[in-house]
């Protein structure tokens, strides 16, 4: 495994994105419930936001809660929800002392009163945070976050406030969840699934993948850092040839 020493200070993306996949199965293979997997994942989402903070990483998105979660067992659910509000107000503290701004994407408005109270008030708490942005993605959709971004274009253009003409890709994306954020250039995703599951999909246009087979409760620093490493090894073209990225 890579050690920080190991990583160019710098070539380190701005936005790192992670689909935190695998608690389930994770707490199968201990004999546990699945919520077990959920609460032991807590220490690799602590890991990995302090080992994203020390690299370099300026937002760090978690997949944490997805539109389609909502379809799982009732008990479940709501288990999630309780660990969410005891863990927000858990480490609030921790993202203060280090300086790192929370913020959450998605339909927030659909969580628990318990879960939009901790949310904003840990959002408030460490908006001040200047070293990294922590970004939670709630109840989120990338499907949504689009349908979401055209209702609000096509208002916009109904009150004649823009014009068919002048909506563009940057139109677009200024009316995404993520406005104001770069776009992610390196998605890791545990637990070895080959897809991205309905996560920024307009974001992960030209982003990095790396998939690993190890399971999110697993996952530590040092598994951050060799997925950075892995990015730096990566030849970003954007389309364009090899030739053409040296002349330039």
């Amino acid at each position: 495994m890579a050690v920080r020493s190991e990583i160019d200070s710098q070539n380190i993306p701005a936005h790192v994105a992670i689909i935190m996949d695998g608690n389930g199965r994770w707490a199968k293979q201990k004999g546990g419930l699945r919520i077990f997997g959920h609460q032991s994942a807590i220490t690799a989402v602590r890991e990995t936001v302090e080992g994203a903070a020390e690299a370099g990483v300026r937002y760090l998105t978690l997949y944490a809660f997805s539109t389609e979660n909502w379809a799982r067992p009732a008990h479940e659910v709501m288990a999630l929800m309780q660990l969410l509000v005891h863990t927000i107000r858990k480490e609030t503290p921790t993202l203060l002392k280090n300086s790192i701004r929370l913020e959450a994407i998605g339909q927030i408005e659909n969580l628990p009163t318990s879960c939009q109270k901790e949310l904003a008030e840990a959002m408030e708490l460490t908006k001040n945070g200047s070293r990294m942005t922590l970004v939670l993605a709630l109840s989120y959709s990338g499907r949504w976050d689009l349908a979401q971004a055209a209702r609000r274009v096509a208002t916009e253009v109904a009150a004649g406030r823009l014009q068919p003409e002048q909506v563009t890709e940057a139109t677009l994306a200024g009316f995404l969840s993520t406005a104001g954020m770069p776009d992610p250039e390196l998605l890791i995703r545990t637990s070895g699934e080959q897809r991205i599951s309905n996560f920024l999909l307009w974001q992960l246009a030209y982003t990095e993948l790396f998939i690993t087979d190890l399971l999110w409760p697993d996952f530590r620093r040092e598994h951050l850092y060799d997925a950075l490493r892995a990015y730096q090894q990566r030849e970003r073209r954007f389309g364009k040839t090899s030739e053409q990225l040296t002349v330039s």
